[in-house]
């Protein structure tokens, strides 16, 4: 009768649970903010400016970490553009089935590494300083072995 509990204990911290995170609203993240779409509040074409990026990543559906630009909502290729008129810190157009909606500002994307990882920029700064050391470091053996 023992042996009853503890099998019923293992099965329920054993067992898997399939559940899904269920989002408040459907929002984007371009450049480090986050946006949340207002799939009522369409935008005229005439109003969509230049193109300033598209989705490439989706948040992970158990945990919502999500990194770059991503959307809970949209598909992977799909573009954003500026509003003509109104600044980027405040909104901007998602394309939405070959019209636009409206994005506006929410809040800043929360820390992911892999915002860093991606970041060329930094890995080129990361590599040109990495190099330099090396040609130092070489420049400082070679210097120190010419005076013995």
């Amino acid at each position: 009768m023992r042996k009853f509990p503890i099998v019923l204990l293992l099965m329920f911290f054993l067992a898997s649970s399939a559940h899904a995170l269920q989002w408040a609203y459907p929002f984007v993240v371009w450049n480090g903010d986050v946006y949340e779409v207002k799939l009522e509040e369409m935008i005229e074409e005439s109003e969509i400016g230049k193109r300033l990026g598209e989705v490439e990543t989706k948040p992970h559906e158990m945990t919502g970490d999500h990194y770059g630009n991503a959307s809970n909502y949209f598909p992977i290729g799909t573009n954003y553009y500026e509003i003509k008129g109104i600044s980027t810190s405040s909104a901007i157009a998602v394309e939405n089935n070959e019209q636009w909606v409206k994005a506006v500002y929410a809040h800043k994307a929360p820390f992911h590494i892999k915002n860093i990882l991606s970041n060329v920029f930094l890995i080129i700064t990361v590599a040109a300083l990495l190099m330099m050391g090396m040609v130092y470091y070489v420049y400082r053996k070679n210097r120190s072995t010419r005076h013995v």
